[in-house]
């Protein structure tokens, strides 16, 4: 039985589910309809009044559009459709009657308010308001929030919209922030003026509709017509999320999400949003050469000159660090193997086995776990290693499914069943799986850089094939799945690839402790841990300052754009190898990126079907027994995960009030 229902609004007719609401209805029609509290993807409120419209032969007030659902509606003396009117003077009167009230006690901020030029209120006060106030009282004046060092609130500017407080228990799955008394006394406040205890707290400076949650960190530094925006992709974590850069001048001055359903929705993670203060700090801006144990500045040409004496007829080993995108590791791998020396992306030892996409990357897309009846994850904690992935299992959770989790109890912000933390119960799972209807089970990197990885990864394709479930490969890295594609691997992993090394071509891995001996180049944006190692540092872009592409941990090929240029003499990643293999007088067959990624489809050709998720053969491992051990988590600060994010101060502001919420409070004695 089919549940469609015709309406027309404003004399455009069309046929909509009738669970839809007219606000909806109203979308798939085309005509806008103004709305301050009213969000997609949050539970409906109703408490704005903006969105209110006429419906012809109802009720003679106007109702509102958000909360009244098409199937609602009573159809026209003749059996007509549903007739809606959205611009009738009725309306129009009772949207600036709306307007009106909702201006009462908001203040004059608008040549000071970091919203000015983005704000839903400014824009809707021009369309749908009047000119004048009729409202001759002082003004109400509310106290502001300490929400912490991510989100600055003026709480005056707040019109009580709730679409903070709906965000925080819903999706992000807090239970911190709520509204309190009622009428002109209502507030929006948070418990005991605690602090949100998110990695997802920022998006609610998306939602805000008007000025009174904005970025602290961004704090009267821009406007938005200064900025030249540039659409790209995150690198924190390797789910991929898809972003929109924005520049003034040279500078990143802010990061925000933008939509896209099969990833990340409209949602972004802290680490992804208050990255860009560690892009201008500890940056590697120019080539340097140790002599005598000390690091002095020199060329490009003196570096690539020494850079290629060092490796010339030596056993040469590359490593690939986390953020690398695909068209450098493919250069490099061309690069070293062509001087007979081997690679390896897997730097934290995860047993990910080579060639088989079905096992490291698995047969799941992100967009499945919305419909999972079941999921089941292993060895991870989502919460940290993947935010929005984590917020997009709890919808699920909302939903109806059932999780369970194999590994380390935490607060993930959703009821789970655990069924042990060590290799046993997953083990037990495996043997006692039956046919689940709907089910998606996530493997972390937890549970697969141990030394037994490849026998959990084998348990754990076991149980998903037991229960005919999807498998998703949950990575931490954003480089790992392109890197893993174009086949930057050695057989026998990390010890294997170092084994008699004389020289290490290190591209950004900063995560690893690379043992005296060897010769090391250290290709890469910062001055972290892979520069110290260094004998010779070669500077290259962040992920902000060249073109890149990276595949996510779902297999999806996604394109970062560059919004800004490296700073000094920086050169882009794929370049400074191109350059490099000309020294050493084995030019690599490409001298644009055009070229090289010409070269690197023809290879590899599902990386050229950007943002299309590649289905895999389903392929298992041989079945084998791990260890005995539990299984431990992978990221222990979700702040300070990278290279740009230590270099961030925000960052380092988030990880010490992390750490501070951990420990237990002494008494006064």
């Amino acid at each position: 039985m089919t549940n469609l229902k015709k309406i027309s609004i404003d004399g455009i007719e069309v046929e909509v589910d009738g669970a839809m609401t007219i606000i909806q209805a109203a979308e798939v029609a085309g005509v806008e309809i103004p709305r301050f509290c009213y969000h997609e993807r949050l539970t409906i409120a109703g408490n704005c009044r903006m969105c209110l419209v006429e419906v012809v032969g109802g009720p003679p007030k106007p109702a509102a559009s958000c909360a009244m659902q098409v199937r609602d509606l009573r159809p026209g003396p003749n059996g007509e459709a549903p007739l809606v009117k959205t611009n009738s003077p009725m309306v129009k009167k009772a949207r600036e009657g709306v307007m009106e009230f909702l201006l009462i006690n908001h203040p004059l901020d608008c040549p000071i308010c970091d919203q000015g030029g983005e704000c839903d209120l400014q824009d809707q006060a021009m369309a749908y308001g009047v000119d004048f106030s009729r409202y001759r009282e002082p003004k109400r004046a509310s106290e502001d929030l300490n929400l912490g060092p991510l989100v600055a609130t003026t709480m005056t500017r707040c019109i009580s919209c709730t679409r903070c407080v709906r965000f925080t228990s819903e999706v992000a799955g807090i239970t911190q922030m709520g509204q309190t008394g009622r009428g002109e006394d209502a507030e929006i406040t948070s418990y005991l003026n605690e602090t949100l205890n998110s990695n997802l707290q920022g998006n609610i400076i998306d939602l805000c509709p008007v000025g009174a949650l904005t970025s602290k960190p961004y704090a009267f530094t821009a406007r938005p017509w200064e900025l030249t925006k540039t659409e790209s992709i995150d690198v924190m974590d390797a789910l991929g999320s898809n972003i929109r850069i924005d520049t003034k001048g040279r500078e990143v001055m802010r990061i925000i999400p933008r939509n896209h359903d099969g990833v990340n929705e409209e949602w972004i993670s802290d680490k992804t949003r208050f990255i860009w203060d560690g892009l201008r700090r500890q940056r590697l801006d120019t080539p340097y050469i140790r002599e005598n144990g000390r690091l002095r500045k020199a060329g490009w040409g003196e570096a690539l000159a020494a850079a290629a004496a060092a490796m010339t007829g030596r056993k040469v080993t590359a490593i690939v660090g986390d953020l690398a995108p695909v068209e450098a590791v493919f250069s490099l791998k061309q690069l070293v193997e062509g001087l007979g020396g081997r690679i390896e992306c897997r730097t934290d030892g995860a047993k990910l086995p080579i060639g088989n996409r079905s096992a490291y990357v698995g047969t799941a897309a992100i967009e499945d776990i919305d419909t999972a009846r079941a999921i089941i994850l292993i060895g991870t904690n989502p919460r940290d290693e993947a935010p929005v992935l984590n917020a997009r299992i709890r919808k699920a959770w909302s939903a109806g499914a059932d999780v369970t989790v194999i590994g380390t109890a935490v607060d993930l912000t959703y009821d789970y069943a655990h069924a042990g933390s060590d290799r046993a119960a997953l083990v037990k799972a495996a043997a006692e799986a039956t046919e689940t209807e709907g089910a998606v089970v996530i493997v972390g990197q937890g549970a697969l850089n141990e030394a037994d990885g490849e026998a959990v990864l084998s348990q754990a394709m076991q149980l998903a094939g037991a229960m005919g479930a999807k498998l998703l490969v949950l990575h931490t890295a954003a480089a790992r799945v392109g890197a893993m594609d174009v086949g930057a691997v050695t057989d026998g992993g990390m010890a294997a690839a170092l084994d008699g090394a004389e020289v290490v071509y290190n591209l950004g891995a900063d995560e690893v402790e690379i043992k005296a001996g060897p010769f090391v180049i250290y290709q890469g944006s910062h001055g972290d841990r892979g520069a110290h190692r260094a004998d010779l540092i070669l500077p290259g872009a962040a992920y902000t300052e060249e073109n890149g592409l990276f595949v996510n941990t779902e297999g999806r090929p996604q394109l970062a754009l560059r919004a800004g240029f490296a700073p000094g003499e920086a050169k882009e990643n794929w370049a400074i190898l191109r350059a490099l293999s000309a020294e050493l007088g084995s030019v690599l067959p490409w001298d644009s990126l055009a070229g090289l990624r010409r070269a690197l489809v023809a290879a590899h050709p599902h990386l050229g079907k950007v943002d299309q998720v590649a289905e895999n053969a389903w392929t298992p491992v041989a079945l084998r027994e791990p260890a005995t051990a539990s299984f431990r988590l992978p990221v222990q600060d979700f702040y300070l995960t990278n290279p740009i994010a230590r270099a961030s101060q925000v960052m380092a502001e988030m990880s010490a009030l992390a750490k501070s919420r951990t420990q237990t409070p002494l008494a006064a004695e």
